[in-house]
């Protein structure tokens, strides 16, 4: 495998240094050179210049505004950007609310949005966690209510960075208290941060600095027109997440069905010779066992990590954070790694199995 960009790539990366080189600012680059965390009008000002290119909209296709470009030029260009060094996009707008309203927003939401978004004509914030679902976002408590054309939004947001600065939120909310699942009932909203009832409250980081916010919604009015996709329907699974435990659901039973053609055969046999089968078993069986973890622990995301999330939690003198499942997840998982090796290796198996089955 050539692992070295082509002509045209490394073609494209010099057009890349070039256009950093002239146009980012040079008081932009010194402070983002010094390590200073860049200021909203840093982020605005070269945000603009990159639209104006029409590159700011790095990861959209070419209808909504992108400039439709190849994963590999995708990650050249944020190299480009942090070597050059200049301040990020903006993640909420580019790589968060963008891709959604191209996927499941309307025309109109489209037309309105996605332009003011790449140019950062419209700050936006995500209102995602809450006091008690952050990790567990399936926990979320903020209610919308039907009211004619409305939906009348109330509840708490919290960490919602930059919600000082924002114009809008893409916020997560329960519009069905009543249904079967945790994850169901939630609606994909999209708010106008001037509307009255709204309240933002800054939380102060331990370096001193004002990123994160506390976000209180007290009958703010939302029009309908303002949902995402279907209501109740903000939070769908991940279908690759299905797939992988839809997966895992045929190869358990297909494990099992295999343990109940040793077992009867074990039964009937006279000669006392183990089955080859039961090395297939132990095989499946134990990356199975690990397949179930690594899946558990991929839900748990970053605060499946123990250590990480004990250290964290223990500099703000709270409890460890995110969900004991999570953490025990990564454990096992951790653990577990060894269950392909004791009890006999699965390479060692896999020759009892060969020579049995294929005579090798």
């Amino acid at each position: 495998m050539d692992l070295r960009y082509t002509a045209e790539e490394l073609a494209f990366r010099d057009e890349l240094r070039a256009f950093f080189r002239d146009n980012l600012p040079g008081d932009i680059r010194e402070r983002m050179r010094l390590g200073h965390a860049p200021s909203k009008a840093d982020t605005v000002t070269w945000q603009r210049i990159l639209n104006r290119r029409g590159w700011a909209a790095y990861s959209w296709p070419k209808e909504y505004g992108g400039p439709g470009w190849t994963p590999v030029q995708r990650m050249i260009f944020l190299e480009e950007n942090q070597l050059a060094p200049a301040p990020e996009v903006s993640s909420f707008n580019i790589t968060m609310i963008g891709p959604v309203l191209v996927q499941f927003g309307t025309e109109e939401q489209k037309q309105r949005f996605l332009p003011r978004a790449a140019n950062i004509d419209d700050w936006w914030c995500q209102g995602f966690s809450e006091p008690g679902a952050g990790s567990d976002l399936a926990s979320l408590k903020t209610a919308a209510k039907r009211d004619g054309d409305d939906y009348v939004v109330n509840g708490q947001k919290i960490w919602t960075s930059t919600a000082h600065h924002a114009d809008w939120c893409f916020a997560l909310v329960r519009t069905n208290p009543q249904a079967k699942k945790r994850q169901e009932g939630i609606s994909f909203l999209l708010i106008d941060m001037k509307t009255p009832g709204i309240t933002v409250r800054p939380i102060i980081s331990i370096d001193g600095s004002h990123h994160l916010n506390e976000v209180f919604f007290d009958d703010v009015r939302v029009p309908m027109s303002l949902r995402v996709g279907e209501e109740n329907r903000g939070w769908d699974e991940d279908p690759g997440f299905r797939q992988r435990v839809a997966q895992l659901g045929v190869d358990m039973k297909a494990l099992e069905i295999t343990q109940m053609r040793v077992v009867s055969a074990h039964d009937k046999s006279h000669d006392g010779k183990p089955d080859a089968l039961s090395s297939v078993l132990k095989v499946k069986g134990t990356e199975l066992l690990q397949a179930t973890t690594e899946l558990a622990m991929d839900v748990g995301g970053p605060l499946a990590m123990p250590d990480w999330a004990q250290e964290l939690a223990a500099l703000s003198n709270e409890p460890e954070l995110g969900p004991e499942w999570a953490t025990e997840a990564t454990r096992s998982y951790l653990f577990l790694r060894a269950a392909s090796i004791y009890g006999g290796t699965n390479e060692i198996q896999k020759n009892i199995l060969t020579k049995a089955v294929l005579g090798l």
